[in-house]
C-alpha cells in the first residue's frame, strides 16, 4: 500500500519525502486528510462537516465557542446579555479584530451575516434556526441586538456554529448567488489561519495568523495547516502509517492495526452523526407507512454496530444520541424478519438505495442482504458527494431511500430539515420530533457513530470531541 501512495499525496501537499523523517521535515505544517472535497468554505452555502470546523476553527470566526463541558462562551462576542423577557439578545464584540485584508470586523458583519443566513432565497443550511430570529441590529460597531419572536430557553446554538462573514466583500452579492460570489475561491477571514490556496480536489491551504488577538486565543502554534483530499480509505491509511498524513479518518476495522505503529495514535471520540436510512415518503414504495416499517423490521442493527463499526458506535434508537440531555427514550424496535414478511404479504418492492462512496459498500451490502431475505428486491448505487449531495437535498429529492449519515449540533437544529428530506414535516419542539420519527418512520436509525482518527504522535495538544475534530486546532502544536 505505502508503494501504491509514496508521491501521490506528495504531489497533492506539495511537500516532503515519507516515513517518520518525513513528517519531521514538514516541521509546524499539519496535513489532514478529508475523504472528500470541501465543496465550499462559505458557511451560508455549503454542509461538509469538514468545511464547518475549518470555517469556524481555522478561517473565521463565531460570535460564542463551546468549551469542553459543551458551555457557550464568547468569542468574537466578548459578553452578552439577556433582556428580562428572553426575546432579545445583546452581544458585545471585542475590538481590534481584523479581517485579513486589514479592515476591522464590526458589528455590521454580524448583522449581514445574520441577515443574509435569515434570507430563505441564501439556501443556508441551518435556516430553522436562525427564523426565530424577528430583527437583527447594530447600534454602533460593537454592539449587535438580536430580537426573537418567542422566549429562548438557552443562548442559540446556531450562534457558536455560523461563522461570520466580510460584509465589505460580500453584500454586493444578490443573496441568491452566493454560491457563485468571488469570496468563495479565494475567502478572506478573520480567524487564527489565513487562507492561501484552493486546488480543487486535491488541498487547501491555510497559514497562521501572526495577527489574532489575544483576547481570542492569540495566534495558532503551527506555521501551516493543509487539507489533503484522499477519497480511498485504503490510501489515507497507507498515508498515515507512511508518514506523508498526520491525520486521516480510518475504519474501525484498522484500528488494531494503526495501534501497533509505535509514531501513531487512535483517538476515538463522541459524535453527534446517527446513521440511517432515510426514505423518500414521496414516491414508492416508502410512501407506505407499512413498507417502512417492514423495512426497519428487517434490519439488525446489532450486526451493523459489531460486525461493520466493531463496536465504535451504539444501536440507534431516533436521531438523539443517548448522551445528550434532550434524548428522548423510545421503544427500540426489533430484529423481526418474519413481521417484515407479514406486512410484505407477498409484495416485493423494488428500490434504489444510494450511497455515498467508490468502495465495495459493506454497510450497504449488509442492508441489502438483510432485505433481501424478507422480500424487498434492493440495487445499490454508490455516488460521489456532490452527486449524492444534488440528488438527495437537491429541489427534485430524486431518490427513495439513501443510506447517510446526519451530522448533528447540540441545540437539536438537524432534526427539522429532515422533514423536507423524508416528505414528512418535523415539529420544532425536540421531544416532539423524536416521538414523530418513533411513529411515523421516516428513518430507518441504524447506529450512533464515534469519530476514529489515526494520528501521528508528533502532534501535540489534540483533543477532539463533541465539538469536533479541529475544536482545538489553534492549540495544537508540534513534538520537538
Amino acid at each position: 500500500m505505502r508503494r501504491r501512495t509514496a508521491g501521490t499525496l506528495l504531489a497533492l501537499a506539495g511537500l516532503w519525502g515519507c516515513g517518520a523523517a518525513g513528517a519531521a521535515r514538514r516541521g509546524a505544517t499539519v496535513l489532514f486528510a478529508s475523504g472528500a472535497d470541501l465543496q465550499s468554505i462559505n458557511p451560508l452555502v455549503g454542509q461538509h462537516p469538514l468545511a464547518r470546523q475549518v470555517q469556524k476553527f481555522a478561517l473565521l470566526t463565531t460570535l460564542a465557542r463551546y468549551d469542553s463541558t459543551m458551555t457557550p462562551r464568547p468569542y468574537l462576542a466578548r459578553a452578552w446579555q439577556w433582556s428580562p423577557d428572553r426575546r432579545e439578545l445583546t452581544l458585545h464584540l471585542h475590538g481590534g479584530v481584523r479581517w485579513h485584508d486589514g479592515a476591522l470586523t464590526t458589528a455590521r458583519d454580524v448583522a449581514w451575516t445574520l441577515d443574509a443566513a435569515r434570507d430563505s432565497v441564501t439556501g443556508y443550511p441551518r435556516w430553522n434556526d436562525v427564523a426565530p430570529i424577528a430583527a437583527v441590529r447594530a447600534p454602533d460597531e460593537s454592539t449587535v441586538v438580536l430580537r426573537f419572536g418567542e422566549a429562548q430557553r438557552g443562548f442559540p446554538d446556531v450562534l457558536t456554529d455560523l461563522a461570520i462573514l466580510p460584509a465589505h466583500l460580500l453584500d454586493s452579492v444578490p443573496h441568491a448567488r452566493l454560491r457563485e460570489a468571488a469570496w468563495n475561491a479565494r475567502p478572506i477571514g478573520n480567524g487564527p489561519f489565513r487562507f492561501v490556496t484552493h486546488e480543487p480536489h486535491r488541498r487547501w491551504v491555510f497559514v497562521a495568523n501572526p495577527d489574532f488577538p489575544a483576547a481570542l486565543g492569540g495566534p495558532p502554534r503551527l506555521q501551516r495547516f493543509i487539507v489533503v483530499v484522499v477519497d480511498e480509505p485504503t490510501a489515507k491509511l497507507a498515508a498515515l502509517v507512511a508518514g506523508e498524513l498526520d491525520f486521516a479518518g480510518i475504519t474501525a476495522a484498522h484500528t488494531a492495526y494503526v495501534r501497533r505503529d509505535p509514531d501513531l495514535a487512535v483517538l476515538d471520540y463522541p459524535m453527534i452523526l446517527p446513521y440511517g436510512l432515510v426514505f423518500n415518503t414521496r414516491r414508492t414504495p416508502f410512501d407506505d407507512p407499512k413498507v417502512r416499517l417492514a423495512a426497519a423490521l428487517a434490519i439488525d442493527r446489532r450486526e451493523i454496530v459489531d460486525g461493520y463499526a466493531f463496536g465504535f458506535a451504539s444501536i440507534a434508537d431516533g436521531p438523539v444520541p443517548p448522551l445528550l440531555p434532550q434524548y428522548l427514550s423510545v421503544p427500540r424496535l426489533p430484529t423481526a424478519p418474519d413481521s417484515s414478511r407479514a406486512l410484505l404479504a407477498g409484495r416485493r418492492p423494488r428500490f434504489e438505495m444510494l450511497s455515498v462512496g467508490s468502495g465495495e459498500g459493506a454497510l450497504e451490502q449488509m442492508l441489502q442482504a438483510r432485505l433481501a431475505a424478507v422480500g424487498f428486491d434492493v440495487s445499490i448505487r454508490l455516488l460521489e458527494l456532490s452527486a449524492f449531495n444534488d440528488r438527495v437535498y437537491g429541489p427534485r429529492h430524486d431518490f427513495q431511500a439513501a443510506v447517510m449519515s446526519l451530522p448533528g449540533d447540540p441545540g437539536l437544529g438537524y432534526l427539522q430539515p429532515m422533514g423536507d428530506l423524508t416528505g414528512i414535516p418535523v415539529p420544532r419542539d425536540p421531544t416532539a420530533a423524536q416521538r414523530l420519527f418513533a411513529e411515523r418512520l421516516p428513518v430507518a436509525w441504524l447506529y450512533h457513530a464515534r469519530g476514529v482518527n489515526g494520528m501521528n504522535r508528533r502532534v501535540q495538544g489534540v483533543t477532539m470531541d463533541l465539538r469536533g475534530e479541529l475544536g482545538t486546532l489553534s492549540r495544537w502544536w508540534i513534538a520537538p
